[in-house]
């Protein structure tokens, strides 16, 4: 199993390293770093969450921040840049974007899990100008092009 390095940032000595929820989980639970209480949120706020950790990813790899489900459908919380990326090479805290959508306030606690990350491995490529591409059968169609069924 590949190892996955966090670094506590100051004054996060309680929350548990991120992890996996069930042995079949793809993602790991990040939680909320609120060490001055809980935030409210209402209808079309907008914050910047920090997990409390710093990361350093494995050469090759991408850290996948996405929401939780239960937390955007229970609740109305989208990630508005999911899925988020953490590249190999940044050292600083892991913070998630939150935007509510929901109708009465809702308060994101000290160690609340608020969204989930997925190490993946990464592709780099050459980037290459042609003057034509291959033929397929879908060719230029775009969004709903290819049916509802």
């Amino acid at each position: 199993m590949t190892e996955l390095r966090f670094r506590r940032i100051a004054g996060n000595d309680d929350l548990p390293l991120p992890s996996y929820a069930t042995a079949g989980a793809a993602g790991m639970d990040l939680r909320a770093f609120l060490p001055a209480g809980p935030i409210t949120f209402r209808h079309g706020q907008l914050e910047l969450i920090s997990t409390g950790f710093c990361v350093e990813l494995p050469p090759g790899t991408e850290m996948q921040i996405r929401p939780r489900s239960g937390l955007s459908l229970r609740h109305g919380f989208i990630l508005p840049n999911s899925p988020g990326t953490v590249d190999e090479d940044y050292r600083g805290e892991v913070k998630i974007g939150l935007y509510y959508l929901g109708q009465s306030p809702f308060s994101i606690r000290h160690g609340d899990r608020i969204a989930q990350a997925v190490v993946a491995d990464i592709r780099r490529v050459s980037v290459l100008e042609v003057e034509t591409l291959s033929q397929t059968d879908r060719g230029a169609g775009g969004f709903g092009s290819t049916g509802l069924e």
